[in-house]
């Protein structure tokens, strides 16, 4: 089952607005249409709850065939930070644990898709920007090493805004640890899919986020590792249209193939039955 924080704070409102056209939509109606505005089709993000009852099997009682591992890893606060004039980061991780539901950015536990048991890791943008601190690196290690050990074919769901700088080297030391238990992962001949959702950047991007043996993007998402607006301003040139959305990467061999939100569970389930049984 899925982590419901007790103290989780839920929304009343039965209404969304879209962030691309500001068109007001109902709730529910957006849901059905998988979080996509059907005026201008923006994909809204998704949070890992509804990313997992999107992709997962359906289990009894209605609820996703998902059970959860690491759930009550809590990140520290090593460097014992505390920005000017606002909260320090330990009140922050307090309060986005009390707000979202969750302890940290990432969900990760054992699920069926298809039918097809698969170990999965689904970050929430919702928690801290979806940034990797000690505790998503762990966890995502973890997933990894699940996967090596029942021989599951392994999928990440990626929706970060990269490194956690609130735990400096910490945090970047987690790049190396994904990218090493990867490694070992491909070497053993698992199956793993990783799904590039919007946003995905920085430290995740550089890692564990397009390290999969297959890369699914969703459309416009932007994946890059530093931002538009700061390559700009580094290199002093303007950046050819469309720079780091998914069609330009797939366009340039970055990504295998961008697949619409109502066809992604079809797609994966597609991959997981032609690759994911080849250990």
């Amino acid at each position: 089952m899925i982590l419901e924080h007790p103290t989780k704070e839920k929304s009343k409102s039965l209404w969304n607005k879209c962030p691309a056209c500001d068109q007001i939509i109902y709730k529910k109606d957006l849901e059905e249409n998988f979080k996509i505005c059907p005026k201008c089709r923006h994909y809204l993000r998704m949070n890992s709850r509804e990313r997992i009852a999107m992709l997962v099997d359906e289990g009894p009682g209605g609820r996703p065939a998902f059970t959860e591992m690491d759930a009550h890893l809590i990140s520290a606060d090593p460097l014992e930070f505390d920005a000017k004039g606002k909260a320090s980061y330990a009140a922050k991780t307090a309060s986005e644990r009390k707000k979202s539901g969750h302890f940290d950015a990432v969900i990760c536990g054992e699920a069926e898709i298809g039918g097809i048991k698969t170990v999965l890791a689904v970050m929430d943008f919702e928690v801290m920007g979806g940034s990797m601190g000690s505790v998503v690196g762990e966890k995502i290690t973890r997933a990894i090493e699940r996967s090596m050990k029942t021989k599951a074919p392994l999928l990440i769901v990626s929706a970060s805004g990269g490194a956690r700088m609130q735990e400096g080297i910490f945090s970047l030391m987690q790049m190396a640890k994904t990218a090493a238990a990867l490694a070992r992962h491909h070497q053993a001949g698992i199956l793993s899919i990783c799904l590039l959702c919007d946003p995905t950047t920085g430290g995740v991007t550089a890692s564990y986020a397009t390290l999969g043996d297959i890369l699914i993007a969703e459309p416009k998402a932007l994946v890059a590792f530093a931002g538009p607006r700061v390559i700009e301003q580094t290199i002093r040139q303007k950046l050819p249209e469309g720079f780091q959305q998914s069609e330009f990467l797939l366009q340039h061999g970055m990504v295998d193939c961008i697949v619409e939100r109502k066809d992604l569970k079809a797609k994966i389930i597609h991959f997981l039955t032609v690759f994911g049984t080849q250990g």
